[in-house]
Parts: structure tokens; sequence; C-alpha cells
């Protein structure tokens, strides 16, 4: 048996910041013993329970089922360690995979001679019972991915529960540039604490990221189901008869989103095109109502819950005055927004000065590379 048939047990991977609020959804959704790590949970679950949340978390970004645990000081013990998975009973010569590694702190530092060591090992295992043929490496999309974990020397060979990223929802195949993740456009609706009832508007709403996510949340809508294909099927133990239940149940609590509860604007025709083609791949999705709006013509948005990512950077024009812009934004929602709540989430933390608004509290959230601030502002 491997480790995670004998332990119940996985990894979560989630965005730095995003921890605690991802560990208390895995427990709402079955989980349980969890335990905090940076930028990761170890928890336990059954099969039923470890399809629901590759189906339906939000924060998650991708579930791994530790396979094998060992020590290894170099890349041979890394070769020996690996074969110790009989990989021709998990995938066929037709299907395709993929390894990636991260090491951190061990005698093997290079990710990528981790990741080539394991590739080999399991290639040279197919050519061995198949008179030298094996399975194709495919990078892209592969069937089945192998995740290296080596910490100190210790190994993890884990399979990827979740076939790739889980912020790929499917919806969003247009974007402007610097899009925001989808499980950070979903975190930020979480820690704004929105019950699906009050009014929310976003109103430079770029490719419509955080109004998908809205929808999804307001809908009960599972973020997987556009994916046509888990890590976990990969699985050896692997029940399809579970995951057919699991999906009828989840994909019953859908509900319908009532009119003009998300709404959004942009000044940009393109951008908003975009929102709206995306959005209506999201079952109900064509409902949304969007508009092409600069800000500065709303008359006002009152008693509303405003989330909003507002351009900088390469989305904005070389000529632009970010802090004057920052700044004529915060005197919008000043003016034209009282009674409402804004959540605004700025990728160059320095425009948080600009704005000329006291924030209720800030917190880091990194998008990508960006090193950004979600900051809420409370306005009487």
């Amino acid at each position: 048996m491997f480790f995670y048939q004998r332990f119940n047990q996985y990894f979560a991977q989630v965005a730095g910041g995003l921890e605690d609020i991802a560990a208390a959804e895995l427990k709402a959704l079955g989980a349980t013993d969890g335990e905090i790590l940076t930028r990761g949970i170890h928890f336990k679950a059954d099969r039923e329970t470890l399809y629901r949340i590759n189906y339906r978390s939000r924060l998650v970004t991708r579930v791994l089922a530790p396979l094998v645990k060992f020590e290894a000081k170099t890349p041979e013990e890394l070769y020996l360690g690996a074969k110790k998975v009989d990989w021709t009973r998990i995938f066929t010569l037709d299907q395709t995979f993929a390894v990636f590694a991260n090491t951190f702190h061990s005698e093997i530092d290079h990710s990528q001679y981790a990741s080539l060591k394991v590739k080999d090992c399991v290639a040279d295992m197919f050519r061995k019972r198949y008179r030298n043929k094996r399975p194709n490496v495919d990078p892209r999309e592969p069937d089945l991915v192998i995740a290296v974990h080596i910490f100190e020397d210790q190994v993890t060979v884990s399979i990827d529960c979740s076939g790739g990223s889980l912020h790929r929802r499917g919806y969003r195949q247009e974007s402007v540039e610097a899009p925001m993740q989808e499980t950070l456009a979903a975190a930020i609706i979480d820690f704004a604490k929105w019950d699906c009832k009050r009014k929310l508007y976003d109103p430079m709403c770029g490719s419509g990221t955080l109004l998908s996510e809205a929808w999804l949340k307001a809908g009960y809508i599972p973020p997987g189901t556009l994916r046509k294909h888990f890590g976990f099927m990969m699985l050896p133990d692997y029940d399809r008869r579970i995951w057919v239940k699991v999906k009828f149940q989840e994909d019953n609590k859908v509900k319908i989103v009532r009119g003009g509860l998300i709404r959004g604007s942009d000044i940009n025709a393109k951008a908003v095109r975009m929102t709206r083609k995306n959005n209506a791949r999201i079952p109900g999705g064509d409902e949304l109502i969007v508009k092409t709006m600069d800000f500065r013509d709303i008359e006002s948005l009152e008693d509303r819950l405003i989330i909003c990512n507002p351009p900088y950077g390469i989305r904005m024009k070389k000529d632009d005055d970010m802090g004057a812009f920052m700044k004529e934004f915060g005197d919008f929602l000043k003016q034209r927004c009282t009674g409402s709540d804004a959540f605004i989430y700025f990728g160059d933390r320095e425009l948080v000065k600009s704005f000329g608004l006291k924030p209720a509290f800030k917190m880091p959230l990194r998008n990508g590379g960006l090193d950004g601030r979600l900051v809420k502002y409370e306005l009487y």
C-alpha cells in the first residue's frame, strides 16, 4: 500500500496568506486532522472527501497524494527511492506524464535535475518491461503529474490529485494583461465576508475574474465544473462510482444567481466583452450584467460591497500618473459610495498611500510575483 492509502493523508498546496481560510474550507468539505504549514495543509480524507475537495475547493491550488517517503542525499538514492513505485501499474504506455520537483536545504539542490532523475526512473521501468518502449512526457497537459518534494534530504514522491493547478477553472479563455489568479479572487471575496445577499459591484472588472468567482460562490457552483480530468482518476484505488456520486450530489446543490446581485463595469470595451464571454461559460453566467463605463461616470454605488483590482504597472499607459489615478478613485468611493464597504487589491502596495482614505485593515496577498495588499475601506 502507498503512504496515502495507509494513512488517508494528503497535502493541499495553497498560496501564501491563504492557509487559515483554506484550512477552514477543507474542514467544511469533510477533511479532518488539518495541520497548517507554510503554503500548505496536511489533512486526512476518505476517497469521497478527496474527490469533493478537488471538485469543490475555491482556495486550494492542488492536492497531492504521497506515494512513498525516503531519504536521499544523492541523485542515485533519489532514483532508487522512486523505483519503489511500480509506475507501470499506475499508468500505461499510451498515456503521458510529467515530473515536477522542488528542493529545499538538501544535498540535491537542483529542482530540474531532481525531476529529471525521477523521470529517468519512470522511463527506464517502462523500457525494461515493454521492450524499450516508454510513455511520452507532456509538460503542458499530462495524464499523470508526479510531484517530488525534497526538504532536508527527506523525499516525498506524490501523485497530483488535481491534475494541474485548480486555479485554472476553465472559464477564463481570454484576459487582460496581468489578470488576477482565480484562487486569489475567491480568497478576496471570502476575506470580505460576502454573504451572497448584499449587492456586489466591481467598477474596474478587467476580464472579470472577481465577478466570475463571486458568481461561483453565489450559485454554489463547483469551481471544477468545467474540468474534464482530475488527477485522482490516475490513483490506483480510484473508484468511478464514488466520483459519479460526489459529482451528482455537488451539482444538485447549484442555485440560480438572482438578477442584479453581481454587476460590474470597465472603461475598456474589449475587457467588458471578455468578461461577458468568460462568465457565460459558467452555468447561468450569461445573465451577468456588465457595462462599458468609466468609474467616474457612475452616479453612485451606495450600500454595496465593492471589490476591485485597479489597473497598475503594465495595465496602465506609460504616461499615466498612477498616484493621481488612485487618489481620484479614492475620492469617488468617499463621495459617491456612502454606506458601502470596499475591498481594493493593490498590486503595487506603494499606491495605498495615494488613495486618500483611512484603511479599516490591510493584509499582504501575493498575485503571482506581485507582493500586493488587500485593503478594506468603510465608507460612512
